[in-house]
């Protein structure tokens, strides 16, 4: 059976029984303590903590999920595996134990012909919670199940909650006997490999306290309505029923494994040690490549943070892996294909988005198949450096380096080292990436400003979401329901302090959607206080951080939120305008060109866009030009609710990486020249945008550009400022503001004419330099030996003098030692010939003869070294000691 079957038998199994069919939550979670969906219910956490109403009493879906945190173990292991589908039955206060029991068994055993799964009853084990005799009797009676086959497990086991306070349960799970061959008799508790579980259903009926159960503490109550939860394991019941030993031999995988052969030439399942290796790779490629392909389907960028950069790592890990069985060629975009077809069958917007798609994967494989290039330069450099020390340990802080600018995994460095006869110190390396990770620890907190217990948050959540009246005025009376400092209640706040501000009612805009918050004031009976910021809390509570200016805030107290109207017209100005900007650019560039991000506050807006290279000065100017037209033509500016199904029959542009409402609102500027899923304040016509200026294009990551505008009086002010400077540059210039660009023009010839002739002299006086140099040379024994200083040359100067001098000692065994001592450095180059190398002489060796003399650090190859110290009294010294150790080493050749 086929995985898409397996999903739609799930969905037609309970849309049956009377369920509501959702789609898949996107990837991209909207609880902000994690980067991505990493179970089926996350997306229904609002329904079950009573934060949203659900939108029917049973509610069935198939989630897209993706889990990380054993990204290293994919591949090694046949279990883990970072992208899954989780199917789900849910029952907000409808049916409970019985009916979870009686639906789960109909479809787990009911015939195939019937659209069941058709698994053997007889093979078929169950694990309850310690207490729960309910649910064994109500097993026995649905079932049949004999009591041997039903086992007690502790709450480790069978208990689940959120991990917080709230909503929670007992849970049974569902086991397959897979048979004696794979392992040991006696159920899932004594053997997970053999008897493996594919369904876990959850009764939530407890109030779990800041203790949970599944360490033995008691709730501290019952929920007035007990609810389902449950999960089935789409890919273990398709490789089950598929007849395959596990996830990477089903039909959603396997594909990829075979396109992967055909492209590196190696086999899968080959047998031996080195067979082994390569399974583990092929398992990654197919593993990570169908995670990055459905990340990048669900609006995820490659970058350096965050999702962004879990993003980068499966992409990097893919073609790493490629390279390692032997590929020296691009596969992304063969690997995506793959992917497209097989998923796109149970998720179409794989194929409909699938150029966007490509063009991100190929970029990013780009990008990093130039980082390997650069990145094993620095590497051999390094390597060379430590053998021509006599060492055999790569610094952790080299493997670091590699890691945080080349964006080399830690095992790639290891394999690297290791073909060159090193080890790397890792733990020096792991010391430098949790000093890296503590930082950014540091700084996550901070930028969260203390918005991590959520605890009270919830709290004041559970009392009603805070309404939102900016839309239509600009002024509301409200009543302080909280406030707090560091996430904790406080009852009162004084004048200079700042503290949160939680109201029933504002009319203040909270930052979302890439619009800025609103500044403003909330005043009240004998105080008030500036509004530094607003931001929201599970997408319902508005959460003002501000700065009591006057007399004493308290909870409780009757206030009125203020907007200040100009920062307001700003913000509607620029947000407007960034909707317009997109259009342009859509209409410049094609459909291809969707919008990866923005943010915009009075004055100024910025756009991501997603494109794998740069605009030219014409396509700037044409999408300026289209945006400023749109503003002249005045369009009229229409704001509409509707379903999200309505939202996409209207053309609408949902924005990758936002969560939608089940009533979505829908603006419109010009009708259907644009139509965009949004939440933020904007004009009434595109006329009072005003104009619209491009400050900067400029990429921000593999595939992703940026556009910046100055919107507004802003724009005008940039245009006033560009009038005035070309007028003093035309006037310094005695000439016509229209005459500048050809006289600028003849200025830079005759510029480039006089480089060309300094360029003579420097050439004419570095060879008299090395022809002097030359001239100098001493015999030590049969070497020939320039050693000399050369105060005040850079050291890239100093290479190329070197190289120049033995250029016209390469008929002799010759050494060139050139140092150029300044003040506080030194830097130095010895360069031989190959007579002297074949002599027994190595630079590298050479250089450590005097280093002590200068302070020094350096090496290189047998041919060539540099490097530099800091003590330049010992320059004298230090070529005395060269000569010398010439002398030790090489006097003998003749």
């Amino acid at each position: 059976m086929e995985t898409h079957e397996i999903r739609r038998r799930f969905l037609d199994h309970f849309e049956k029984a009377g369920h509501l069919v959702r789609p898949s939550a996107s990837l991209v979670s909207d609880d902000p303590t994690v980067l991505f969906t990493i179970a089926g219910m996350a997306p229904m956490k609002p329904f079950f903590l009573g934060q949203a109403t659900p939108p029917a009493p049973t509610v069935t879906s198939v989630q897209k999920c993706v889990r990380t945190l054993d990204i290293e173990n994919v591949g090694i292991t046949t279990r883990h595996n970072t992208f899954f589908q989780m199917a789900g039955n849910f029952s907000f206060g409808d049916y409970f134990k019985e009916g979870a029991i009686t639906h789960a068994w109909s479809l787990v055993t009911g015939s195939q012909e019937d659209g069941g799964y058709g698994f053997d009853p007889e093979r078929i084990w169950v694990t309850v919670y310690e207490n729960d005799d309910e649910a064994i009797e109500l097993w026995q009676r649905i079932a049949g199940l004999p009591t041997e086959r039903i086992q007690r497990r502790d709450g480790l086991d069978n208990y689940w909650d959120m991990g917080v306070p709230g909503p929670g349960g007992p849970c049974s799970e569902i086991y397959y006997d897979r048979g004696p061959e794979f392992g040991k008799d006696g159920g899932p508790v004594v053997d997970e490999d053999r008897y493996l579980e594919i369904w876990n259903l959850v009764f939530m009926q407890d109030i779990r306290g800041d203790e949970s159960p599944k360490y033995g503490h008691p709730p501290i109550g019952s929920l007035p309505k007990k609810n389902i939860d449950t999960g089935l394991g789409v890919e273990r019941v398709a490789f089950l029923l598929q007849g395959v030993d596990n996830v990477y031999e089903t039909d959603l995988l396997r594909p990829i494994i075979t396109t992967a052969e055909q492209l590196t030439g190696k086999k899968y399942g080959a047998g031996g040690e080195q067979g082994h290796a390569d399974d583990v790779r092929f398992r990654v490629i197919a593993d990570h490549i169908r995670s990055g392909t459905l990340l990048i389907a669900d609006g995820v960028t490659p970058g350096n943070e965050g999702r962004g950069y879990v993003l980068r790592r499966l992409l990097r890990r893919t073609v790493r892996a490629a390279r390692l069985l032997g590929c020296e060629d691009p596969v992304l975009g063969e690997l995506t294909a793959v992917v497209r077809d097989l998923m796109s069958p149970s998720y179409p917007e794989v194929a409909t988005d699938y150029p966007r798609i490509e063009r991100v994967a190929v970029a990013e494989e780009q990008a990093f198949l130039k980082t390997i290039t650069t990145g094993s330069r620095l590497f051999e450099t390094a390597a060379e450096q430590t053998k021509a020390g006599g060492g055999t340990v790569l610094t952790g802080a080299t493997a670091f380096q590699l890691h945080d600018t080349q964006g080399f995994p830690i095992d790639l460095t290891l394999e690297m080292a290791a073909e060159a006869g090193l080890t790397v110190d890792t733990d020096e390396f792991q010391r430098l990436m949790k000093e890296q990770k503590d930082r950014a620890r540091a700084d996550s907190k901070a930028r969260k400003g203390g918005l991590t217990d959520m605890t009270e948050y919830r709290r004041l959540l559970a009392d009603g979401p805070t309404e939102f009246t900016g839309y239509t005025e600009l002024e509301t009376e409200g009543t302080v329901k909280g406030l707090l400092v560091d996430g904790k209640r406080i009852p009162a706040a004084a004048e200079g302090e700042t503290v949160e501000v939680v109201l029933d009612r504002t009319s203040l805009y909270a930052e979302s959607g890439g619009q800025d918050s609103d500044a403003g004031t909330i005043t009240g009976h004998g105080f008030s206080a500036d509004v530094l910021d607003v931001q929201k809390v599970d997408r319902k509570l508005w959460v003002h951080r501000v700065r009591v200016t006057d007399g004493e805030m308290t909870e409780g107290a009757s206030v009125l939120s203020r907007v200040d109207p100009e920062w307001r017209l700003g913000a509607r100005q620029a947000h407007s305008g960034t909707h317009v900007v997109h259009a342009a650019l859509r209409q410049v560039l094609g459909p291809d060109a969707l919008q990866a991000g923005s943010f915009n506050k009075p004055g100024y807006l910025r756009l991501d866009f997603s494109w794998s290279q740069g605009l030219s000065a014409e396509t700037r100017s044409e999408i300026e030009e289209v945006s400023n037209l749109a503003v002249r033509g005045d369009l009229p500016v229409r704001v509409v609710y509707g379903s999200k199904q309505e939202a996409d029959q209207l053309g609408a542009i949902a924005l990758f990486g936002e969560t939608y409402d089940d009533v979505v609102r829908i603006v419109e500027i010009g009708g259907p020249w644009s139509v965009e899923l949004c939440g933020g304040t904007h004009v009434d016509h595109s006329s009072q945008i005003g104009p619209l200026v491009l400050t900067g294009e400029s990429s921000v990551g593999s595939g992703v550009r940026r556009l910046e505008a100055a919107v507004g009086i802003e724009a005008f002010h940039k245009l006033a400022a560009e009038r005035t400077l070309l007028s003093q540059i035309a006037a310094s210039l005695k000439v016509q503001p229209g005459e500048l660009p050809a006289r600028i023009e003849a200025m830079a010839e005759r510029l480039r004419s006089a480089e060309k002739e300094l360029e003579k002299f420097r050439a004419a006086a570095a060879g008299a330099s090395a022809a002097a140099l030359v001239d100098k040379a001493q015999q030590v024994g049969g070497i020939t030996v320039v050693a000399a200083t050369s105060p005040g040359t850079s050291a890239g100067d100093l290479r190329t003098l070197a190289t120049d001098v033995r250029g016209r000692l390469q008929d002799r065994p010759a050494v060139v030692a050139l140092l150029a001592p300044a003040e506080g450095s030194v830097p130095f180059v010895v360069a031989l010939t190959p007579g002297a190398v074949a002599s027994g002489l190595a630079a590298g060796t050479l250089v450590k003869s005097f280093l002590p003399d200068i302070a020094g650090r350096g090496g290189g190859r047998p041919d060539m070294a540099q490097g530099g110290g800091t003590d330049p009294s010992g320059a004298d010294r230090a070529l005395a000691a060269l000569v010398e150790a010439v002398r030790a080493g090489g006097g003998s050749a003749s």
